[in-house]
């Protein structure tokens, strides 16, 4: 990719004329390219999609408890959610990366693709302002908070409620291996339900292994009917 995306381009994907492009060429710079990256305007990015996606939520479900709103907040702004949106776009292949980077398939990284995706939008809140990021999440995300009949459920807070309802202990993770360059990682994780049952998960972070080992496990005691 060329370090110098156009304006044209970043217009085509965020759906505004930038004012500083160099915001943008930061947003979209991988730290394995030796110039800077995009992790400041990642920890802004992150930020502005809470507060946009959570007020949302608050104006389009008036009736929802904050426990439900909770639960479509955390699966809206998840990194999953934020990289199906970015390969979704193809936004990776707008990143300049290092060539080890490449090598080590980067380009391919769900962790970096919802990195880029956050810190777009934290330059596009620099540049443009409040509304501009507005839109740009409510078109990206709004689908997907009106499709939403019912609140979902995270897997770690669905297999904690299993365990309490049955009076067993609380669920215990583990970590079992990591794997992969730091950009690109891999962790496999292990839960337990005291001596009961154990599955392990694969992901990108440790959080998203822990997400499929306890789907896994809940899926696992829900077919064997353990009670």
């Amino acid at each position: 990719m060329n370090d110098r995306v156009s304006a044209e381009t970043i217009a085509a994907i965020t759906g505004a004329a930038p004012r500083d492009l160099g915001l943008y060429h930061e947003a979209l710079t991988h730290g394995s390219s030796g110039a800077g990256d995009y992790q400041r305007l990642e920890f802004l990015g992150d930020r502005v999609l809470g507060l946009v996606i959570a007020s949302e939520l608050f104006r389009r479900f008036p009736k929802a408890a904050e426990g439900e709103l909770s639960s479509r907040l955390h699966a809206l702004a998840s990194g999953e959610t934020c990289a199906r949106i970015a390969q979704g776009m193809d936004l990776s292949a707008h990143v300049h990366f290092g060539s080890q980077a490449i090598g080590d398939g980067g380009r391919h990284s769900d962790n970096i693709a919802a990195d880029v995706l956050e810190a777009l939008i934290g330059a596009l809140w620099l540049d443009l302002g409040e509304e501009a990021a507005r839109a740009f999440i409510v078109t990206k995300w709004g689908p997907m908070i009106e499709g939403q009949v019912a609140a979902p459920k995270h897997p770690k807070a669905a297999l904690q409620e299993w365990a309490l309802a049955r009076k067993r202990k609380p669920p215990e993770y583990r970590l079992v291996r990591r794997d992969g360059p730091d950009h690109a990682p891999r962790f496999l994780v292990a839960v337990a339900v005291g001596k009961l049952a154990e599955a392990e998960g694969e992901g990108a972070s440790k959080q998203a292994a822990e997400k499929a080992a306890a789907a896994a496990l809940l899926e696992r005691l829900t077919q064997e009917d353990i009670k």
